[in-house]
């Protein structure tokens, strides 16, 4: 086992002052980092566990870093790891597993990357120390609950869960579990750390340019991702939906007919490409697989499908990207078509979907985040709201739009099948 002394001659220029603040303060079982965009929530906490974890303990830490969905794990915290470990000069001390992503700390510290896609591994894992929930809004509180049980080992002193999250929606469980008038919570267990953009001395101007700006671009991001506050309760879109675990296996959801929608999207806003089944006779639409991301070329968009297993399905996109459109055609996903644009299609094929019962993959963390937050615009001068839906949270429902524009009397023509691709 090997002593790692790290000096911070300078920490001003290391730390945010939030994370400063309670750097080695390791009283409280559940800490809860929620706030605006680019607030430095996220990195503060993998500093402190590092931290942490680096300490001269009895016994090495074992530290459980989650997210929902296991395919985002790579290019988020496992990352965002790897990055403050190298910045520290540490990481080539340690022992990296990309491949089943573990980071072995030279002091016997374990770290251990997951996702939530399948619980029953997660209670396999023995041994906690800590647990790391980043975007801890995507789980729920079951999820929470179970993590919580996984930190029974006695022999760990100041075990702790970490939940990171920017405040989506007051129908989220961060927000009933933590903030709600309602909620019932042990405080003397529970530190709240809230923080914006402005809590991060290491932002650049042109960074807070555009946070600042979305006061006048978008202002239902703007309350979350600017001042940090959950987004007050409008008339939502979809107001009810169910979430569950879908077996695409299941004989009932065998039988139905799949649909594929996409949605383009690059710096500000992510693609979204959706697998929906509908079920017309009980009037039910599954929500069965998503992929969203920002900052995707067309060629890892592509790629991104393909893995997926997708790559021959019929795909109905945003006509308004058909350069996009030819593209990926010529990437091998030949059978992409365009979705039909007519007069009021957005409000139309809103009120279409409407007319379904929502069943959603517990696992379609974007899509859940979207239906929280879809509402519709309220006018200003009368106080009342229109039928018009805000140009925000509404990404992967598009690509839904899309996806089943054939069942909406809306279809395009067959999707040409270009035989030199297949």
């Amino acid at each position: 086992m090997t002593t790692i002394n790290l000096n911070f001659p300078q920490p001003a220029k290391v730390f945010n002052r939030q994370i400063f603040d309670s750097l080695f303060d390791y009283s409280k079982f559940t800490e809860v980092w929620y706030g605006g965009a680019s607030s430095g929530k996220s990195h503060g906490v993998v500093q402190k566990v590092i931290l942490k974890s680096l300490k001269h303990w009895k016994y090495p830490r074992k530290v459980l870093w989650m997210r929902k969905v296991d395919r985002t794990i790579q290019d988020s915290i496992f990352t965002d790891v790897i990055d403050c470990l190298s910045n520290w000069q540490i990481l080539s001390l340690c022992k990296v597993n990309k491949s089943n992503r573990t980071i072995h700390l030279p002091n016997g510290a374990i770290f251990l990357f997951k996702g939530m896609d399948d619980p029953e591994k997660i209670k396999s894992i023995k041994g906690l120390s800590d647990v790391v929930m980043e975007e801890a809004s995507e789980f729920n509180l079951n999820d929470y609950t179970q993590l919580t049980l996984r930190l029974r080992e006695p022999k760990h002193k100041q075990r702790q869960i970490f939940c990171m999250f920017n405040p989506v929606s007051k129908l989220n469980w961060t927000y009933t579990t933590w903030f709600a008038p309602t909620a019932d919570y042990d405080k003397s267990r529970t530190a709240i750390h809230q923080s914006t953009y402005k809590d991060n001395r290491f932002l650049d101007a042109d960074n807070i340019r555009t946070i600042e700006n979305l006061k006048n671009t978008n202002p239902a991001y703007y309350k979350i991702y600017t001042l940090g506050e959950f987004a007050t309760l409008d008339k939502l879109i979809f107001p009810s939906f169910e979430t569950k675990r879908l077996n695409p296996q299941d004989p009932e959801l065998v039988k139905l007919n799949d649909y594929f929608g996409l949605d383009y999207g690059f710096i500000n806003d992510p693609s979204a490409f959706m697998h929906i089944k509908l079920d017309m006779k009980n009037k039910r639409l599954y929500v069965m697989d998503e992929f969203v991301k920002k900052g995707l070329l067309n060629n890892q968009l592509a790629k991104a499908i393909a893995d997926m297993g997708y790559r021959k399905e019929v795909i109905t996109a945003d006509s308004a990207e058909k350069k996009s459109i030819e593209e990926m055609r010529r990437l091998g996903i030949y059978r992409i078509r365009p979705a039909l644009k007519g007069p009021d299609s957005i409000i139309q094929g809103i009120q279409f979907l409407q007319q379904f019962e929502w069943i959603v993959d517990d696992r379609c963390v974007k899509t859940i985040e979207e239906l929280q937050n879809y509402t519709y615009v309220k006018d200003k001068k009368t106080d009342e709201y229109t039928n018009k839906p805000i140009d925000a949270y509404n990404h992967c429902i598009d690509a839904i739009r899309y996806g089943v524009e054939e069942e909406n009397g809306h279809s395009s023509t067959k999707a040409k099948i270009f035989k030199s691709f297949i």
